[in-house]
Formats: C-alpha cells, structure tokens, sequence
C-alpha cells in the first residue's frame, strides 16, 4: 500500500530514502565493484504516467560535491591505465562516502548523451516520476527535472564520477538533476 508521508518509524520520507540509498551505494562500492543495483536504477514515468525508461542510473549528491568531485577528477586525469582510474575511483567511493546520510541533499544526477531523446522528454516535460525499487523497499519521487551546465559542481561530480567507471565516454554529454518534491513522496515497504 502507498503512503504518502510525514514519517515512516521515526523518520522523515526524505531522510529514509537517503539511509537507503547509502546503504545500497555502500554494498554496491564495496561488495559488487560499484555495479549499481535496482535500488539505484529508478523506472522513470512522466506525469501523464507514460512510461519513459525501464531503468536510469541516478547519483545522490552531497550538499557540497566539490572535494569529492575534485578526488576524481584527480584519479582520472593522473593515469591512462583506465584500470587504475577504476580501483583509486572505487577506493574513493567505498571508504566513508556513504556512511552519513545527512551529507546528502536529497538531489540526484544523470549523466545522458547529447540529444538523448529521453533527456530531451524529461526536459520538455519538467517533471517526472522516478520508482525505486529492491528486496522490500519502494519509493515514488516526483522530482522537477532540469538540465545542468558544465562547470556547476553536480555536472562535474557526475561527470568524474562516471569517468571513473567509464573509461571511453561520449564526447558530449547531458548532466539532469531531479529535485524531489518530498512533500509528494511515497515510500512502502513488504516488511
């Protein structure tokens, strides 16, 4: 059953999301060589409910991305050996980043390539709907989607980020941000 809420145990939906959302990134970086799992690939449906992607691959963003952002940038650029990016990248990401939810807006990134067709839907529409879901958990965000521009820090985060991990990435890119309205989200869970 959905709910929409102010709480779910004790906390804010905000708040259970972003618990949940580091606790996976934690596993996938430290267990699964940061091969993102379900939960971190929401389906995307446009407010008409239209289906726009069976799955996305979204990142969390800190309140300040900046010197993480800059670690990566620094990982990639010291080496060509794109195993060596991959294992200072992932060192990276599975030491202590996840381990405070509270240093995470609430905001996601996605990194498409230029004129993708589903980043240009998103942007015509301006809103959408992003469905996590994995083992018990769910949750429907309705997040405004907007484009954002070289040089801003979450473009650069997602941008290093992805290089980390990606070492022949298009030339191009579009960098999306999802603002939730968690006033609007739903979470449920099996258990």
């Amino acid at each position: 059953m959905d709910q929409t809420l102010e709480v779910i145990l004790g906390r804010s939906v905000r708040e259970d999301f972003l618990t949940w959302q580091c606790r996976l990134r934690r596993v996938s970086s430290r267990r699964d060589g940061g091969r993102p799992s379900p939960g971190m690939r929401p389906r995307v449906t446009l407010e008409n409910r239209a289906s726009a992607a069976a799955a996305i691959t979204v990142l969390i963003a800190r309140h300040d991305p900046t010197v993480t952002m800059q670690a990566l940038r620094h990982a990639v650029l010291k080496t060509h050996d794109p195993r060596q990016r991959y294992e200072q990248g992932l060192r990276l990401l599975s030491s202590d980043y996840y381990e405070e939810p509270k240093e995470f807006s609430g905001t996601m990134t996605a990194q498409f390539i230029t004129d993708s067709s589903l980043a240009a839907d998103l942007l015509a529409a301006g809103s959408c709907q992003l469905h996590f879901e994995e083992a018990h958990r769910r949750f429907r965000l309705t997040c405004a989607v907007g484009r954002l521009s070289e040089g801003e820090p979450s473009y650069e985060l997602t941008y290093w980020h992805n290089r980390v991990f990606n070492p022949n990435p298009p030339a191009t890119t579009w960098v999306l941000v999802f603002e939730p309205d968690w006033d609007r989200a739903a979470a449920e869970s099996d258990r």
